[in-house]
């Protein structure tokens, strides 16, 4: 192989590789305007908030998985320094979680198991707001990288923060939302009529079995 060669391979993988890099970091900017804007929904009177923002989120966070499977199922990214370089202070995002917290009041809570694997497995209780701001943080460190030209290191703190913290907290999320979801559209409505039907045919019921 001539020199020509190998060189023309290197200009395509990086090439390759800038445009892998974009992608992501499109889809990471995407999760993180849709969060800060349901965050920042003014309230409405007899509008429930929570739930009307939870097919955005769905999708959302739908898109962020199918991003985090494309970097776990990469080659693992070599940052080309030793160190870390400094990306510089991480946003202050306490206002969105205290807003999501509210916004998500009696759904934010939700139980999950944390390790499938273990055993027994260990359940845990979570927060829809904390987790997705953890999410949030996660993301917004590399994407600073990115910002700053430095498109293998992002690279490498996505894929290992979504091996190590986000992933996980986006597949739960995940879990949470369509739980929610399936209840909100599969339950049945409060019916009184219905109720008053279904009390009539109890006592029908129970005057049978005693004449019996």
């Amino acid at each position: 192989m001539t020199e020509t060669t190998d060189m023309a391979e290197v200009e395509t993988d990086a090439g390759e590789l800038a445009e892998f890099a974009e992608q992501i970091a499109d889809q990471v900017q995407s999760f993180l305007i849709s969060v800060r804007d349901i965050a920042a929904q003014p309230d409405e009177e007899g509008v429930d908030e929570g739930l009307a923002s939870l097919p955005y989120l769905l999708l959302e966070v739908s898109q962020l998985l199918l991003a985090g499977g494309r970097l776990g199922a990469f080659e693992d990214f070599v940052p080309k320094e030793r160190f870390e370089s400094d990306a510089g202070p991480d946003p202050d995002l306490d206002a969105m979680r205290d807003r999501l917290a509210v916004l998500f009041e009696g759904l934010d809570e939700y139980a999950e198991v944390f390790d499938p694997y273990a055993a027994p497995p260990e359940i845990t209780v979570n927060r829809l707001s904390d987790d997705l701001t953890a999410i949030a943080t996660d993301l917004v460190h590399g994407l600073a990288h990115y910002q700053s030209g430095r498109v293998t290191e992002a690279l490498w703190w996505w894929q290992f923060s979504y091996v190590s913290t986000w992933g996980a907290a986006a597949s739960a999320v995940l879990r949470a939302i369509q739980s929610l979801i399936a209840h909100d559209r599969l339950e049945p409505a409060h019916d009184p009529e219905t109720e008053a039907t279904d009390r009539e045919l109890v006592e029908v019921a129970e005057k049978v079995v005693q004449r019996r």
